[in-house]
């Protein structure tokens, strides 16, 4: 059923007024190729028969795998409050708090969002907020561009490729630049950002770099020399960008402890649930000169008239609404739910408690590498990690798949995301959280060595 507020004699007024024969009349510089088409539906059917297609096709899912994926969306235990707060009327229905004297629970609980994430990322200001981490790097790179007035950022290649390609997205429609920073191929430090390609490419003087865009954790679970990076960065006036994973933060140096100008990253880890594409939560932050770059909303603290403690939009560009072109984005959603989830989950477990998580997390991975290895998949590369690495694995892929007929989801078959690199098409990305039990990683160890030995024994 259609819906829309306009009679048909609404509509025959307004084509009238601007000359038009009919609604069709407006579309007809697109192609008909490219215009949308009506839905090919079924007939209609009993709701008991609907009910059972659909029950047929969400069986289809399979939610029964012990599962040791991550590569930028995390599993993580969810305390109960959070989704229970969630369902909360007032919160789940809200929307762009214009009006402070109706809207002070929603006000307050973004206020309380951008503080958490603040005092995570060690930053002095955090928008709120973004679509995801892809889009929220995106942002980041162009603010780097617009605070410095160049055109040309360089994205780490231990960036996350999905991140990379929406950058690159961005830049292609505001015709800036992004160069890749390789990886060191080989020795300790393999995998990791390549430190003396970098410097070289900032010495360019010809092309002036805006941004510097690393991620820490890397793509590949490795941890970068975040200091190192942004010192060089800085020395040759760039921004430095890091893309962080949250609950990493708890244990690892912030981006404000390393220098990093501007912090990206995804907000799903805290409190929020796997899910086919989102939706998930774009966490933006930076140091207080970058204000004015920053786009999205930021909610600060007040007083009323009466000295009583509130809440107010305190900087929301009027660009955003009628003078776009001039816009810090024209994407401006604020993922207040999501971000309500993050709140809710870090004031629930608090600083001990996400620490907590971040350490289970790491101890559970030592626990996987040593299984795994001793069946013959040894760690890809030597440096240091926290909870994510890649292990060799001889055809990788296909491995991959029977594993999942066994129950196993043995991570991500690297040659997916990273076809373009021969060294990772044998290679898997495994990850293990606090939910994982010793118990599972024995089970991956030992299906995994049956499915090596069977290997070894055909070739």
């Amino acid at each position: 059923m259609a819906y829309g507020p306009h009679t048909i004699q609404d509509r025959a007024r307004m084509l009238q007024a601007i000359g038009v024969a009919s609604v069709d009349d407006l579309f007809a510089d697109i192609p008909p190729s490219l215009r949308s088409s009506g839905l090919d539906l079924p007939a209609p059917e009993p709701e008991s028969v609907l009910a059972a297609r659909l029950t047929a096709l969400a069986d289809l899912n399979r939610v029964d795998l012990i599962s040791f994926l991550g590569a930028g969306a995390y599993r993580h235990f969810t305390p109960a409050v959070v989704d229970q707060l969630l369902l909360r009327g007032e919160f789940y229905t809200a929307y762009t708090p214009y009006q402070p004297e109706i809207s002070q629970g929603t006000l307050q609980s973004i206020y309380e969002y951008q503080s958490l994430m603040a005092e995570l990322t060690g930053l002095d200001v955090v928008s709120a907020s973004h679509y995801d981490g892809a889009t929220a790097t995106a942002e980041g790179a162009l603010m780097a561009c617009r605070a410095t007035r160049r055109e040309r950022v360089l994205v780490g290649r231990g960036v996350h490729p999905h991140y990379r390609e929406t950058l690159c997205t961005y830049f292609g429609g505001a015709s800036l630049v992004a160069d890749e920073i390789p990886l060191v191929a080989d020795g300790p430090a393999a995998g990791t950002t390549d430190l003396v390609a970098l410097e070289r490419q900032l010495s360019d003087a010809d092309r002036p770099v805006a941004g510097v865009v690393v991620a820490n954790p890397s793509f590949l679970g490795l941890l970068e020399p975040m200091a190192e990076i942004g010192r060089l960065a800085h020395a040759a006036g760039a921004l430095f960008v890091s893309v962080v994973e949250p609950v990493s933060l708890a244990v690892l140096a912030t981006p404000g402890e390393y220098g990093a100008d501007i912090a990206a990253g995804d907000g799903q880890p805290l409190g929020i649930p796997l899910s086919y594409g989102g939706p998930y939560l774009g966490i933006l932050a930076c140091r207080e000169p970058l204000v004015r770059q920053i786009p999205g909303r930021l909610v600060g603290m007040t007083t009323d008239v009466d000295g009583r403690r509130a809440f107010v939009m305190t900087l929301r560009a009027r660009e955003q609404d009628i003078r776009r072109e001039k816009a810090s984005s024209n994407i401006c959603t604020n993922q207040a739910l999501c971000a309500l989830a993050a709140t809710i989950y870090l004031g629930a477990l608090g600083p001990h408690g996400l620490r907590d998580v971040a350490a289970l997390g790491a101890a559970r991975a030592g626990e996987l590498e040593r299984a795994l290895a001793a069946v013959g998949a040894p760690r890809l590369h030597p440096g240091p990690y926290l909870n994510e690495f890649a292990v060799a694995v001889r055809g990788a892929p296909a491995v991959h798949a029977r594993l999942v007929d066994r129950g196993i989801l043995a991570g991500l078959p690297l040659a997916r995301l990273v076809p373009d690199d021969p060294s990772l098409a044998d290679a898997l990305l495994v990850c293990a959280t606090e939910v994982n039990t010793p118990a599972e990683i024995a089970a991956f160890a030992a299906a995994l060595g049956d499915e090596l030995a069977r290997g070894e024994g055909t070739r």
